[in-house]
């Protein structure tokens, strides 16, 4: 138990030390290459079929959607990134005036402040970091396990912490990159919590579609085999994260969130790690999530007025939001 106690604070630490930051703290600007872009240039035929698959899915070309019923005032769908940088927190006037409409703001999760985050990690530890004896350093290689305790190291944490955690969540330390972490230090809040600022400015109340165990669990809950898979293609890539983030910066600012999953592939492909590593991944992160979030939001819908701001990756497809929320009677139109 008191392992779990000293995981929990030093995850706390790494997760809430940005936002701690000193004042003299300057913003900065991430840049990375569009590794589509690359791709188109040195393998036509595999960027083909990364377009082939994003076609393929249903209801990824805007990012804002109107939900309407009748006798109802309209609602709206919103997809973000959980990034800072300004050109994803600029929101177009179409976002801006929906908001502005709105009686209600909802988010994944409406509370991410340390206190919430602290509670959180302390109640859902054996989510976050093996419990049982388990070393990371024992599923990896020692190349593979170097990089591990660099990127735990950039995060804020000592290394030797680096073997006591999940895979998934190294995964997601991973997934930001050193810059973006700068980015949050200078005091530059990610787009879901500058629009839950605004929505509290205008006195608009701000609430979460699910709890933050809810999502601990979510990614906990995919399988070991499948988390240390995909954490090898993430470590394969580890020197380019700032590229990988400029990928998806670019999908989401083109309105072409269909290509992401695809890309993934691709990428997993290059380490003949194949689709099917991601099944669980999608299931419990995208597939159950959005059930779970199109249950929540429905009472704010039914009053109407409400703004829906949630991953953008949560909206496309057959299971996405767009799709759930028609089939619960709901004309959802696009708007950009």
């Amino acid at each position: 138990m008191r392992k779990l106690r000293n995981a929990a604070v030093l995850l706390l630490l790494a997760f809430t030390a940005p936002a701690q930051a000193s004042p003299e703290a300057e913003a900065v600007t991430c840049k990375g290459a569009d590794m589509l872009a690359e791709l188109g240039a040195s393998d036509p035929t595999a960027l083909e079929k990364v377009r082939q698959q994003a076609a393929a899915l249903e209801n990824t070309k805007a990012l804002l959607w109107k939900v309407e019923k009748s006798g109802i005032a309209p609602s709206y769908l919103f997809g973000t990134m959980h990034l800072s940088d300004s050109r994803i927190t600029t929101l177009s006037p179409a976002v801006e005036d929906a908001l502005a409409q709105s009686k209600s703001l909802a988010l994944e999760v409406g509370d991410l402040s340390p206190d919430a985050l602290a509670a959180a990690i302390t109640t859902s530890g054996a989510d976050l970091v093996y419990t049982d004896g388990t070393n990371l350093a024992q599923k990896l290689s020692k190349e593979e396990f170097d990089k591990v305790k660099a990127v735990v190291t950039a995060s804020g944490m000592p290394a030797e912490s680096a073997g006591m955690l999940k895979p998934w969540l190294v995964g997601t330390l991973l997934a930001v990159s050193d810059c973006e972490r700068r980015q949050v230090a200078s005091g530059t809040k990610v787009l879901d919590m500058q629009l839950a600022d605004k929505a509290q400015a205008a006195g608009i109340p701000v609430t979460g579609l699910e709890t933050l165990n809810q999502q601990l669990a979510a990614l906990s809950s995919v399988p070991e085999n499948e988390q240390i898979q995909m954490l090898r293609v993430s470590l394969k890539n580890a020197d380019r994260t700032d590229d990988l983030l400029e990928t998806m910066l670019q999908l989401y600012l083109k309105r072409d969130m269909g290509a992401a999953m695809p890309f993934q592939y691709w990428l997993a492909d290059q380490m003949g790690v194949p689709a099917s590593a991601f099944a669980s991944f999608e299931k419990s992160l995208l597939v159950d999530r959005n059930m779970r979030m199109k249950t929540a939001a429905a009472p704010l819908l039914d009053k109407g007025g409400a703004f829906i701001a949630v991953g953008a990756l949560h909206l496309p497809g057959k299971t996405g939001l767009v799709a759930l929320l028609r089939e619960a009677g709901y004309t959802v139109t696009a708007v950009e």
